[in-house]
């Protein structure tokens, strides 16, 4: 996806009264494989003739001249503001042509110059050529950054005819080079260092003497190595642009924008936001004008706060910090996870390196001194729970290394986690329901610790993973609790209700299990019921219904006969952590 997500070339064209002109374009040259370069070199009669194939998907728009780009992208204007998209042969043009409308109130009456000629430019276009094959994603995105761009134009050519001023010194440069003769313009373009056949395009002269050419030459190198745009625009307008499928990748895999949509609008407040830079670093990168609560949301969050914690104590509103949140992850400084703590279980990612001289075996060496990245992504083969890293007879302090040592390689996605969930599954008729008594209980095969005695989290954090009871938006059309009286007539009818949802051979399997012989435990399990399809994990259950984490483990246990336990990944996080098929 890298070579397809980078675009081929930026061009800028614009329409006036000298007519259509083409002002800009990067890149200008033909690569050393051009059929230029190629035509000299003996080639063997049994290869096959694929050069022209290779050089069309290398440099597709290089067989258009400057004439023939400036006609077909100056489009007319009844085009402008709208977006524009051509496609001819392999190479397809995105761009956002721009109508400068020069009436005479829209001339700043305090513009110091004494001759403020009105500009004889109509529109202009910043086009990027992409591969004709490009992802729908990516030609959206770059149409997004041509918007954004021509937006910035418009402004500084109505507030100080900036787009004039550099296009009057582009075409005097061209007219320039035209008028010399091939033999004067070689001597003018070219150094002994990079002297070749042929004369070479003005452009290599308009670069170091035009800033909005070394400003789309920027735009052009960022899109194909980092993905991340930063321009100032006549040193004055800031143009801040990231392309996903660049930035978003594991195991040099990019993730699909569509699939981060998805699961920024799945963000829940029990999940947890984590740096992927450490804090000063990423503070020195954010411009001087960015919003305060984004500071204090980068100086507030840790890997064992849930966003609802986060809002609390960076004194700002849940919403807010919800979409504080997407920005950064759409921006590659951070992921979302699940909050730290000592229930949760971990195993090692199926794209981890587990390579002994990688450089994130040095890397970690370097931050973490007397431990090596290989003997402690062992420790994560099959999947353990953070719980039985911990000595309870080690001091609290003992436990920071661990922390910051999983928090590192969650950060480099080494790690992945894996959520409870239930599913509703009875058994067929013919087959006895009465459980076995050599069945082993749910407790040993939950790691052998006991449901009646929920386990402090430790770690730091300031709320025990077990006795998470937060509050949920939800919780007024839940129906936690019910009318008093464990045997009453009305609570009767209530669970009754409940089970209508399912078919008669459903309910009489879950009305023979013992648990549901208790009024209260057949409530609480027909009240939970449309969580039992396999798509809510535990946490999102204690979540929504503000229950403990032992209550829920109990109530699985009691009912083990008609449900099916599972661990995988949570949808949500999964998709910074694994592959998308």
């Amino acid at each position: 996806m890298g070579e397809s997500s980078s675009p081929i070339s930026v061009i800028l064209v614009s329409s006036g009264s000298r007519g259509n002109k083409l002002l800009f374009r990067f890149p200008f040259q033909r690569g050393p494989e051009s059929p230029a370069a190629q035509t000299g070199k003996p080639r063997s009669r049994y290869a096959v003739n694929s050069i022209g194939d290779i050089v069309e998907d290398q440099d597709g728009d290089s067989r258009f001249s400057d004439v023939i780009l400036a006609t077909i992208l100056a489009t007319k204007s009844e085009m402008c503001g709208k977006k524009f998209e051509l496609k001819i042969d392999n190479v397809r043009f995105v761009g956002h042509p721009t109508l400068l409308q020069h009436a005479s109130g829209q001339i700043s009456k305090t513009d110091p110059s004494p001759k403020r000629e009105v500009p004889t430019m109509i529109l202009f276009n910043v086009v990027f050529a992409l591969r004709a094959t490009a992802d729908p994603s990516v030609i959206s995105c770059l149409h997004n950054l041509s918007r954004r761009i021509a937006i910035v134009l418009q402004h500084e050519e109505r507030r100080c005819q900036y787009l004039t001023r550099e296009a009057k010194l582009i075409l005097a440069i061209q007219d320039e080079v035209s008028a010399m003769s091939e033999s004067d313009r070689c001597k003018v373009f070219l150094s002994p260092s990079t002297a070749t056949d042929g004369p070479q395009s003005p452009f290599l002269h308009i670069l170091p003497k035009c800033k909005l050419a070394r400003d789309l030459k920027e735009a052009y190198d960022s899109l194909c190595t980092t993905g991340v745009v930063r321009l100032h625009i006549n040193r004055w307008l800031e143009v801040s642009f990231c392309l996903p499928h660049k930035i978003h990748n594991v195991a040099s895999r990019f993730i699909p924008p569509e699939a981060i949509e998805r699961s920024l609008k799945a963000i829940r407040p029990y999940h947890s936001l984590l740096l992927l830079r450490d804090e000063k670093s990423l503070l020195a990168e954010l411009p001087l004008d960015c919003s305060p609560a984004l500071v204090r949301v980068i100086r507030t969050t840790s890997a064992v706060k849930n966003l609802q914690q986060l809002a609390q104590d960076a004194d700002l509103a849940l919403l807010q910090v919800f979409q504080l949140a997407a920005h950064l992850v759409y921006w590659g400084k951070a992921i979302i996870i699940y909050p730290l703590c000592e229930n949760n279980v971990y195993m090692l990612s199926p794209n981890a390196s587990v390579c002994l001289y990688s450089p994130l075996a040095d890397d970690f060496s370097c931050q973490f001194p007397g431990h090596d990245l290989p003997s402690i992504l062992s420790k994560f083969s099959l999947p353990v729970s953070l719980a039985e890293f911990k000595n309870p007879l080690a001091p609290p302090v003992q436990e920071t290394p661990l922390i910051q040592m999983v928090v590192w390689m969650l950060q480099h996605r080494l790690l992945i986690q894996l959520h409870t969930y239930a599913c509703l599954m009875v058994p067929p008729k013919e087959e006895d329901v009465r459980p076995k008594a050599e069945e082993v209980p749910f407790t040993a095969r939950l790691g052998g610790r006991s449901l009646s005695t929920p386990n402090a989290l430790s770690f730091g954090s300031p709320t025990s993973s077990d006795d998470l009871t937060l509050t949920s938006p939800s919780m007024e059309n839940s129906s936690a609790e019910l009318l008093p009286g464990g045997d009453s007539p009305v609570n009767k009818r209530m669970t009754e209700n409940m089970l209508t949802s399912l078919s008669e051979h459903e309910r009489e399997a879950i009305l023979s299990v013992s648990a549901a012989h208790n009024p209260e435990d057949l409530r609480v399990f027909a009240r939970l019921l449309h969580y039992f399809r396999g798509h809510h994990h535990l946490e999102e259950i204690m979540y929504n219904e503000n229950m403990r984490r032992s209550h829920l483990l109990m109530l699985f246990d009691k009912f083990r006969s008609v449900l099916v336990v599972t661990n995988h990944e949570d949808p949500v996080i999964s998709v910074f952590q694994s592959l998308q098929k």
